[in-house]
């Protein structure tokens, strides 16, 4: 049933994002990969284990680095995290202990990881320029008209 429930959230979130037009943002999927990664962080909060912060910190800072370069250079990498988290779900358990987590995260997690990446990587497939930018910064302080 977790995995169930992921795959419907999952697909709920990514087309909702997509309708709506959340998507159309390249920090979308991005910022999906790192709050997802950051929820272990929060379960060692939970559990009370300042080890187990620090661990799932550096492990969260990994998911990050990747979603931050995916932004910057290529959105098949965002795509890997988002995925990524989702395969790291299944070994969690295998690597760190971590007691704040509810029993049924990592096959929901998994399952809604998996399912928004895979409709990410579909949306990447359909329309590459659609997320093909550079991933820089507007300047928003500028008081020169842009270019029409």
């Amino acid at each position: 049933m977790d995995y169930l429930i992921g795959m419907i959230l999952g697909l709920s979130v990514a087309s909702f994002a997509t309708v709506i037009g959340f998507d159309r943002e390249r920090s979308f999927y991005a910022t999906v990969a790192i709050v997802n990664a950051s929820y272990y962080a929060l379960f060692a909060v939970m559990g009370g284990s300042v080890w187990t912060i620090g661990i799932e910190s550096v492990v969260g800072l990994g998911f990050l680095i990747v979603a931050a370069i995916g932004f910057k250079r290529s959105p098949w990498l965002v795509c890997a995290a988002v995925v990524g988290h989702g395969v790291f779900d299944l070994v969690h358990h295998l690597f760190i202990e971590n007691q704040g987590m509810p029993s049924w995260w990592p096959a929901f997690c998994c399952a809604f990881d998996v399912t928004a990446g895979a409709w990410f990587a579909g949306r990447l497939l359909r329309s590459p320029s659609a997320f093909a930018g550079s991933g820089k910064s507007v300047d928003f302080t500028s008081t020169s008209p842009s270019p029409t």
